[in-house]
C-alpha cells in the first residue's frame, strides 16, 4: 500500500485559543479515524500515523474542501462545536481528511498552507 496520511483543516477566521484549537483538531482526527476501514487504520499506524494541520480561510472554504474530499471518496469528518466554551453552538471549526493515500489527499489540499 502507498503512503497514508491525514490532514486536519482549521478555520483561521475563528482565531481559536490554542487549547480550543488543539481539542477541535483532535475531534476532527478521531472522528475521521472512526469512519475509516480497520485495514487502513492498521496500515496508517504502522507507517507512523502522519498528520498535517492546514489552514483554511473561513467556513465556506472549510466546507468546500470537506465536500471535495467526500466527492473524491476520501474519508472525511466535519466538526461542529457544541458551544460550551468560546464559540457559538453549531460553529463548524475543523475537518479531518483521511487517513487515505497521501497522493489523493494532496490533489485536494496540496495548495493549502501549514498552520
Amino acid at each position: 500500500m502507498s503512503e497514508l496520511k491525514q490532514v486536519i483543516l482549521v478555520r483561521q477566521d475563528l482565531k481559536l485559543p490554542k487549547g480550543k484549537l488543539g481539542a477541535q483538531c483532535a475531534h476532527a482526527s478521531v472522528e475521521a479515524v472512526l469512519k475509516s476501514p480497520s485495514s487502513t487504520i492498521k496500515e496508517w499506524r504502522s507507517q507512523g500515523m502522519a498528520k498535517i494541520v492546514l489552514k483554511v480561510k473561513d467556513e465556506k472554504e472549510l466546507i468546500h474542501y470537506f465536500q471535495l474530499a467526500k466527492d473524491a471518496g476520501l474519508t472525511a469528518s466535519l466538526i461542529t462545536d457544541a458551544g460550551r466554551t468560546v464559540i457559538a453552538p453549531g460553529t463548524k471549526t475543523c475537518a479531518g481528511i483521511g487517513p487515505d493515500e497521501e497522493e489523493e489527499i494532496d490533489k485536494l489540499t496540496g495548495k493549502l498552507s501549514l498552520l
